[in-house]
């Protein structure tokens, strides 16, 4: 049984206005080149050419801040994906254009999504005071909630003859884990262009798809 997707909560929660924007791009950036712990509120400052003044007006810690990034990239993906869920072709097929929006997304915002990833860790080490593990158990939901769009199309895959796999849990696991290990090892070339990223997306999901669908 699938749970139903809280909307209201994968709503991306950043401030309006590009001052934010900046400030969460500029962190992001930190986070993902030095991680939470060696990142300071200095570093993002001087990434963004501003005071810790103009960061304390949005965010009163790094914590606080590190939370709003992981919202962003979240809110990145959920943006990605769902338009591609529906349309033409069966279920595998519909599962090959959510994952490569997904797999663009990663490359289009890495900073972004290698927060997420060092999110996801953070909450699996529980090194966190009980306010700021709230927040991440709340991250982790909605972290969950991007993985019931793919078990969505899925069962459908599976009900049409076109997944090969029963094990739909199992099988989502591991086509996410897939891509989300480009936050682990993609660097974009300094001459890269938008084409680059469409062929190695496209490149990835084939050689997922060849081995989720079923063989006649």
């Amino acid at each position: 049984m699938i749970k139903a997707i809280d909307e209201t909560r994968i709503e991306n929660t950043r401030s309006n206005g590009s001052s934010n924007l900046e400030i969460l791009t500029a962190a992001a950036e930190c986070f993902m080149e030095q991680g939470f712990h060696a990142t300071s509120i200095d570093d993002v400052a001087r990434r963004l050419g501003a005071t810790k003044g103009r960061i304390y007006h949005y965010y009163s810690s790094k914590t606080d801040l590190f939370f709003d990034v992981h919202r962003e990239g979240m809110a990145r993906l959920f943006n990605a994906v769902k338009p591609a869920m529906k349309g033409e072709g069966d279920g595998v097929t519909r599962l090959g254009r959510m994952l490569k929006n997904h797999a663009l997304a990663m490359m289009e915002s890495l900073a972004f999504e290698t927060v997420v990833v060092q999110g996801v860790h953070m909450h699996r080490l529980g090194a966190t005071t009980p306010a700021q593990r709230r927040t991440l158990d709340e991250l982790m939901i909605i972290r969950d909630e991007f993985e019931t769009l793919f078990k969505i199309v899925a069962y459908e895959a599976a009900e049409d003859g076109s997944l090969a796999s029963r094990d739909i849990s199992i099988t989502v696991k591991t086509i996410l884990g897939a891509i989300n290990w480009l936050a682990i090892w993609y660097r974009p070339r300094p001459d890269e262009t938008e084409v680059d990223r469409e062929i190695l997306a496209a490149k990835i999901v084939e050689t997922i798809l060849s081995g989720l669908r079923r063989r006649e």
